[in-house]
């Protein structure tokens, strides 16, 4: 795979619509050729500790940034016709669908796929199969982990190799 975009959610609370900020690496012809980072007003519009305490994100941070419809008309034009990857992509894509049904907007048959499966597959080997673990074994040094746009390049560079 070539051309793609990579893309990570981190979440307010444990409801999958509650994006709180979003990385997005595009790829084309095997190399990066646009970033994105936002933080997003999440809704609901609450954290939880356990959230904090991954991403060091809260309400501080994002009571005055934008809702995701908002944030969506930046992003929805650097991926228009890629492929999605995250690692993880249930997770990924789960926020996405959820997060756009509370705002109704449309799906727009969004494909996704995802560098934890095909690590499982082509990497059985590591010890677990967490974006942290895999990046190192692809050569990534993943120094930021749990802030979307440092994610969404780990799993770009972990993309690039396994996909």
């Amino acid at each position: 795979m070539q051309d793609f975009a990579a893309i990570d959610f981190e979440t307010a609370n444990g409801e999958r619509s509650s994006v709180c900020s979003v990385g997005v690496v595009v790829v084309r012809d095997g190399a990066v050729a646009d970033t994105f980072y936002s933080l997003i007003q999440p809704e609901p519009n609450y954290y939880t500790w356990f959230c904090q305490r991954v991403h060091g994100l809260s309400r501080r941070d994002t009571d005055s940034a934008e809702v995701f419809p908002y944030v969506w008309e930046r992003v929805a034009p650097l991926i228009e016709g890629l492929p999605l990857v995250a690692h993880n992509a249930p997770f990924d894509e789960g926020c996405l669908r959820a997060v756009m049904r509370v705002y109704q907007m449309d799906w727009p048959d969004y494909k996704f796929y995802c560098t934890c499966r095909a690590a499982r597959r082509k990497q059985p080997w590591l010890p677990n199969h967490q974006l942290h673990t895999v990046a190192e074994a692809c050569g990534y040094h993943l120094a930021n982990h749990h802030h979307a746009l440092a994610d969404a390049e780990a799993c770009a560079a972990i993309a690039i190799q396994l996909l």
